[in-house]
């Protein structure tokens, strides 16, 4: 029998929850003020999570989704929400995550924004994965958050498909050739790089009709990929074009590769330089999770001596590039965060992968550095690096919310912390 009621809330992942007498069920792609019947749920991380419903009596809070596969694919959560409400939702469930009351700046666009998009390529269909089904896939034509061309990348794909006869992968018997295709964007240059990942390694007729059909974009490589995990991830190889595309951000020009991460949302990503730039303090700075430069070369611009600390010596090395393309003094060095000794420093910044800082945490607690800029997608990991460690020797003094994911529940948070 359905269950039928009003979505009251959002929990801290951004689904809708029902609450009927002593069940409590998440729903997908709804929002507060909806009236809602469930007919199906899945347990799904030890909770009951709605996989058939129907939307009875829409909230006022709604506005009509872009996307004509909004409500399958898990790109979206919210893009059925309006942009405003968005944003107050944002600020709420990083409040209730990590009790810290921060303002929040939202994207200057939030349409075609993304400049990274990883359409994956199977036996269901090309596109993206549906929401909540690891083996399903919407067959896609648009990705309004993406980009204007999406349908021109995905037309010269299935046609490259169609005429070499290579098999797309199939996610259940882990088997195939095809498996992404990774399209990048500058959005302040306009050039596109294309990267096909891909099990077998083109033969040269292969390789030319890939170049035929993807003869508009400024780099082109396919990446052989040795190991059947469901990830954009292989050895990648220039196959025609430019090694590098660029984006530029301000007055920073940085270089963007197959292989390196670059912030996905170029129109957001000053804002979010911007409010880095505006915590840190003094005149020397440690980048500890420095990546391609993309903090360390902006604040060397704006007058900082940068030193940076990074894991993968691939980053390392486009990091000094973008450094010298840019006239900027900053020095770039391989190292792990948690064995780097933190020396004379008058501010440090991180930006650490979703799970945070952890043991890196302790170094900064036993450093003597004043002030620390943590940078976070993951408002639940920056709580536990805080509350296990930082909360030592640190107090909270500011912070402030970039949105650099429209129609996600997801929010870059940058938090000032000063030593106690």
């Amino acid at each position: 029998m359905p269950l039928k009621g009003e979505i009251k809330a959002l929990s801290d992942e951004g689904l809708g929850v029902l609450e009927r007498g002593n069940k409590v069920i998440y729903v997908p792609f709804v929002y507060p003020g909806d009236v809602v019947s469930v007919k199906k749920t899945r347990r799904r991380f030890g909770r009951r999570v709605a996989t058939d419903f129907e939307l009875l009596e829409p909230s006022p809070l709604r506005q009509t989704p872009r996307c004509s596969h909004f409500g399958a694919c898990g790109g979206c959560l919210w893009q059925g929400l309006r942009y405003g409400e968005q944003l107050g939702f944002k600020a709420e469930l990083f409040e209730r995550i990590t009790g810290i009351s921060a303002p929040i700046k939202g994207s200057p666009n939030i349409w075609d924004f993304r400049n990274v998009s990883n359409f994956i390529v199977t036996v269901e269909g090309i596109g993206l994965k549906e929401y909540g089904d690891p083996f399903g896939v919407v067959n896609l034509s648009e990705c309004p958050v993406f980009s204007k061309r999406t349908s021109e990348y995905l037309r010269a794909l299935r046609a490259f498909l169609s005429e070499t006869g290579l098999e797309p992968w199939d996610l259940r018997r882990k088997a195939g050739d095809v498996h992404y295709l990774q399209v990048r964007e500058g959005k302040f240059t306009g050039e596109v790089m294309v990267n096909l990942v891909a099990h077998t390694k083109p033969s040269e007729e292969v390789a030319e009709v890939f170049r035929d059909y993807f003869s508009f974009v400024d780099s082109l490589y396919w990446s052989l990929k040795t190991n059947g995990r469901d990830d954009p991830k292989g050895e990648p190889e220039l196959l025609d074009g430019e090694p590098f595309i660029r984006e530029r951000i301000g007055d920073v020009t940085y270089l963007i590769h197959p292989n390196s991460f670059f912030q996905t949302n170029s129109y957001a990503l000053r804002l979010l330089l911007k409010a880095v730039e505006g915590f840190a303090d003094g005149e020397r700075v440690l980048d500890l999770y420095s990546g391609v430069g993309t903090f360390g070369v902006w604040l060397a611009k704006g007058g900082f001596a940068v030193e940076g600390v990074e894991l993968n010596p691939f980053a390392v090395e486009i990091a000094r590039r973008n450094a010298e393309l840019n006239g900027a003094h900053a020095v770039f060095r391989v190292g792990q965060a948690e064995e780097t000794p933190i020396g004379d420093y008058d501010t440090v910044i991180v930006d650490p992968p979703r799970k945070g800082l952890r043991e890196a945490a302790e170094l900064l607690v036993k450093s003597g550095v004043e002030r620390v800029i943590y940078v976070s997608c993951n408002p639940k990991a920056f709580r536990l690096d805080y509350e296990n460690h930082l909360s030592k020797a640190y107090r909270i003094e500011d912070a402030i919310l970039i949105d650099m994911f429209p129609h996600t529940p997801h929010v870059e948070a940058v938090i000032w912390l000063e030593r106690t």
